[in-house]
């Protein structure tokens, strides 16, 4: 009897000990690449019906993005070349830091109307990346909208490299040598050497957007606007040495490089085009 009571006993504390080593595995959290798309989460959750989120009855329509999971306003801001306090504005959020999955905010002005281009029919009838045209407002980079699409031209034999387009007259925002180059896939700016508190320079005259740590992947970094066309991002940085809201010159001192959410100390920095990231080396002068 007293042997079988001892089995039980025994059964219960390898019972009791598993049950403790399972509750002791911990969970790390994914570490997420700058600029990698990121995957829904596979928590189950009650579903929510998307049209009782705010804006739903926008979804879809040119000049409004769905949020998806994983975003922040500061990331939606930077990928639609918008400040992400203009977006929580003109979106009539009460409290930028909670939105949710499903929910529609405004990306242009509340001012610009916006027509976007038919869906490709390789994407099965849905407009993946729609081509958004301004009809109202002062863009000098959009395209005029047009009825017809311009017929197509047989392709030369070799494309010359594009040409630099030096017309916005973007400075090199810091002096070392050029680590890795742009690569729309894998590194959406340019990454530039150099020690830490080296000087990070403005590369034209703008107004800071954001200026903090809140996008993963791109540590203490700043987000200056210079017009309703271009954005410019300093990111890694030790040190910031502006607010937001705050106007700067072409050259001035805005941050010290440093390592932070980096490998080792560097400038990432990236030229936004109506929010499309492009290569910075097309945009700054000839070393």
């Amino acid at each position: 009897m007293l042997f079988t009571r001892s089995l039980g006993t025994w059964s219960a504390l390898v019972v009791a000990g598993g049950i403790l080593a399972g509750c002791a595995q911990v969970n790390k959290a994914p570490v997420e690449d700058r600029g990698a798309s990121r995957p829904a989460s596979s928590t189950s959750a009650p579903a929510v019906d998307p049209s009782t989120l705010p804006g739903a009855e926008n979804a879809g329509k040119p000049g409004y993005y769905t949020v998806k999971p994983g975003d922040t306003l500061i990331r939606i801001g930077l990928e639609h070349g918008q400040s992400w306090k203009d977006i929580a504005r003109w979106s009539n959020l009460e409290n930028a830091n909670l939105i949710e999955v499903g929910q529609v905010v405004r990306v242009v002005p509340p001012n610009v109307s916006v027509a976007s281009a038919p869906a490709s029919s390789s994407s099965g009838g849905r407009a993946v990346a729609p081509v958004v045209v301004v009809v109202g407002g002062s863009d000098a980079g959009s395209a005029p909208a047009t009825s017809t699409p311009a017929p197509a031209e047989p392709a030369p034999a070799k494309t010359p490299a594009p040409a630099a387009d030096t017309s916005q007259g973007f400075i090199w925002p810091a002096s070392g040598a050029v680590l890795a180059g742009f690569d729309e896939s894998r590194n959406k700016g340019l990454d530039i050497a150099g020690k830490a508190g080296d000087p990070v320079a403005a590369a034209a005259d703008g107004r800071v957007v954001y200026a903090g740590a809140g996008l993963r992947g791109y540590g203490n970094l700043i987000i200056l606007k210079h017009n309703d066309t271009y954005l410019t991002a300093y990111a890694h940085n030790q040190k910031l040495l502006v607010k937001e809201d705050q106007n700067v010159k072409k050259g001035q001192k805005i941050a010290e490089m440093g390592s932070t959410d980096a490998d080792r100390v560097k400038l990432h920095f990236e030229v936004r085009r109506q929010g499309k990231p492009v290569d910075p080396s097309r945009y700054l002068p000839a070393r």
